[in-house]
C-alpha cells in the first residue's frame, strides 16, 4: 500500500481572529455585496449571547468603521459600511420592486392558465 502524502497547499494560517473582528468582516462583506447586517441575527451567526452581540455592536460603532440605520417596518437595527447607507438602501429597493413584479407576473399566469 502507498503511504498518503500530506496536503502540500495546506499551511498554518497564525492566530485566529477574535470574535469582534469576525463580526467586524462578517458586516463589511455584507456591505460590499450591497446587504445590511441585521444586529438581531449577530447572536444567531455566532453563537454570542444578545447582550454580547449589542455591546460589540456598540465597540463598533464607537471606533466610526461601520454606520447603523433602522428598519421602517419591524425596527430592526441594521449595520453596513461607512458611508454606504443610501447606497445600500437603494439596492434593496431595486430588489424589492423586481420582487413584487416577479411575483405579480406568476400570479397572473397562473391565474391565466386556471381560466383556460
Amino acid at each position: 500500500m502507498s503511504e498518503r502524502k500530506p496536503f502540500r497547499k495546506f499551511r498554518n494560517t497564525g492566530p485566529s481572529l477574535t470574535i469582534e473582528q469576525k463580526i467586524e468582516q462578517f458586516v463589511l462583506r455584507n456591505s460590499k455585496n450591497g446587504y445590511f447586517t441585521k444586529v438581531s441575527t449577530i447572536n444567531y451567526k455566532f453563537e454570542i449571547s444578545e447582550s454580547k452581540a449589542w455591546e460589540i455592536v456598540g465597540e463598533l460603532l464607537f471606533n466610526g468603521n461601520i454606520e447603523s440605520t433602522h428598519d421602517q417596518n419591524t425596527g430592526d437595527m441594521k449595520l453596513c459600511e461607512n458611508e454606504k447607507t443610501f447606497q445600500i438602501m437603494e439596492l434593496e429597493r431595486i430588489r424589492n420592486r423586481e420582487k413584487y413584479k416577479n411575483k405579480k407576473k406568476l400570479s397572473s399566469k397562473s391565474n391565466k392558465k386556471k381560466n383556460n
